[in-house]
């Protein structure tokens, strides 16, 4: 099955069952989620159906290297941190994901998945750790969350609200209530990254008393938008 862009367009040939196409991976401290701090090996694959307005890995859309999971599980090994966290783009999008996470897993790593919710979340490995965004109204993907994904969670996954406004905040705190999410998994409340003050994001959690975690980019706090980090 080829990978598309949001426009259609083909990033690269089919891949072959075992190998993915793979924009960057590297060693730094998870930036993100409930564990944030910790230190991880981030494998981020290439391309996304979606275009989140303030998206922030727009050059992992189309650049990249064709891998076999067998080579990305010796490489994550040499990192030597026990945790794993698969990203993008958007993984799901790639089929082979699935056995590059299984390997994973049977090699002893701890992996967490961070998905846009676009696309079915059904056949993940229940071992892994599911961080999945449901897109807010200013990130302009709103439509394209997948909501039986919500179905698919359990206890130990969390599920990401990207926030750049108070519409956004309110969208969410309707969301919450109306699913009752906050009784099925960790929520992440995080403020678009310049756009919206995270203090101001706190005030309003407060102040309506919701059980949700604050989330503040760490690896922007440390080093602002470097590669790699």
């Amino acid at each position: 099955m080829p990978l598309q862009g949001a426009s259609g367009a083909t990033l690269a040939d089919p891949l072959a069952l075992g190998v993915l196409r793979v924009n960057e991976v590297f060693l730094s401290v998870q930036g993100e989620s409930s564990r944030v701090g910790l230190p991880t090996v981030f494998v981020r694959l290439t391309g996304c159906p979606l275009r989140c307005r303030w998206c922030d890995t727009e050059y992992a859309f189309h650049e990249g290297a064709n891998r076999s999971v067998a080579d990305l599980v010796d490489d994550i090994r040499r990192h030597g941190a026990r945790h794993v966290c698969v990203t993008g783009g958007e993984p799901l999008a790639q089929p082979s994901v699935h056995a590059l996470m299984r390997a994973l897993l049977d090699a002893g790593h701890e992996v967490s998945l961070e998905t846009s919710g676009a696309l079915d979340t059904a056949p993940v490995d229940p071992r892994v750790r599911v961080v999945m965004d449901l897109k807010c109204p200013d990130s302009g993907e709103v439509g394209r969350n997948r909501w039986a994904n919500l179905a698919h969670l359990r206890a130990h996954d969390e599920l990401k609200f990207v926030l750049a406004s108070r519409a956004d905040y309110d969208w969410m705190r309707e969301v919450l209530q109306r699913e009752g999410l906050t009784q099925r998994c960790g929520v992440l409340a995080s403020p678009v990254w310049g756009e919206l003050d995270p203090a101001r994001l706190a005030e309003w959690i407060l102040a309506d008393q919701l059980d949700v975690r604050l989330q503040v980019q760490l690896h922007k706090v440390l080093w602002q938008d470097a590669r790699g980090r």
